[in-house]
């Protein structure tokens, strides 16, 4: 039987404030822990006008407080932007507060455009190149375990826990799955993303996983966009709004969820119309045996039944009948 889990961009629908769309997503929450979604998890982003997760650390700590056994995570600490040391400690300050309940998604993806960066790093230029080298660090932290020659030894993440909260490694292929496999973390390809390259991703991680103190076997999951509606046609209505967001946001435009109206009125070019196409890639939408049908064969393909579904819709109670209808699929 597959597991279920959520990962929330917290998007801002238009005409409403992030505080109405953050009472949604609490109440969301919620909901999916009546359904028996294990998980619920925050994306990271900033210096948008649509997406209101930027610290998710914070919705991590605000969503464990409103559920009893829903383990929340970050997807993902863009960890480029910041002290490995200052990760691990929030991570200890979680699990300390909700022992058992907390996971913690790093990602290599650098924040935003070049000037947002800046700003999170209070203008000191963060390598990319670094992030293997932060990976590492990280894991040291939260496992005790800094060399004696390291920099930092000697300093220990407070406070101190009993266990090591689960860390997760997101990727788009197989060199994020590769460092996973090597370190013995856990991996979650990012089929919302970027689908072309997930079979390899799996493939890769798996036959060259490692144990480690964070994880004695492989484990993988995918995420991917999912709408369900009660019919396919309805589905598709709904999802109409996603496609012209999605369009909106890889233009660089509002990042607001437009409205179905708005959707239904727009009109598209013929380019448009190709990436609208193209991006359904990273959809699944239809009906209950549609959506059964899709997931089934993802499963599949990656060879895995953990599934993070994402669901961006403009109307917050079709959302919640998309993931209540999700839930009675299996």
């Amino acid at each position: 039987m597959p597991s279920l889990h959520i990962l929330d961009q917290v998007a801002i629908p238009k005409g409403q404030t992030a505080q109405e769309t953050l009472i949604h997503t609490t109440q969301l929450a919620q909901l999916a822990e009546t359904l028996g979604y294990e998980r619920y998890w925050f994306a990271e982003h900033h210096s948008t006008r649509g997406l209101a997760s930027t610290a998710p650390e914070i919705l991590m700590a605000h969503i464990a407080a409103h559920t009893s056994t829903l383990r929340t995570g970050s997807g993902g600490i863009l960890l480029p932007q910041y002290s490995p040391f200052k990760v691990a400690e929030v991570t200890r300050q979680l699990e300390a507060l909700y022992p058992g309940r907390i996971e913690i998604g790093v990602g290599k993806s650098p924040g935003g455009i070049e000037r947002t960066r800046l700003a999170l790093t209070d203008g000191v230029h963060k390598d990319l190149s670094q992030f293997d080298r932060q990976l590492k660090d990280l894991l040291f932290y939260l496992s005790d375990s800094l060399p004696s020659g390291h920099p930092h030894a000697g300093v220990k993440a407070s406070p101190l826990v009993d266990a090591h909260p689960p860390v997760w490694l997101l990727g788009l292929g197989e060199n994020s799955a590769m460092q996973a496999a090597e370190l013995g973390i856990n991996y979650i390809f990012g089929h919302f993303i970027h689908p072309a390259r997930g079979k390899q991703a799996f493939e890769t991680y798996r036959s060259h996983f490692s144990p480690s103190v964070f994880s004695t076997q492989s484990h993988a999951m995918f995420a991917v966009f999912v709408i369900c509606g009660e019919t396919d046609e309805e589905a598709e209505r709904i999802a109409s709004s996603t496609d012209l967001w999605l369009l909106r946001v890889e233009k660089g435009l509002d990042s607001r969820v437009p409205s179905i109206e708005e959707a239904s009125t727009y009109h598209y070019t013929s380019q448009e119309k190709k990436k609208v196409l193209q991006n359904r890639q990273r959809m699944i939408v239809g009906s209950k045996a549609t959506v059964k049908e899709q997931l089934l064969r993802l499963m599949d393909r990656y060879q895995t039944d953990d599934i993070m579904i994402l669901n961006n819709s403009f109307d917050p109670i079709e959302k919640q009948r998309s993931f209540k209808r999700i839930a009675e699929l299996f």
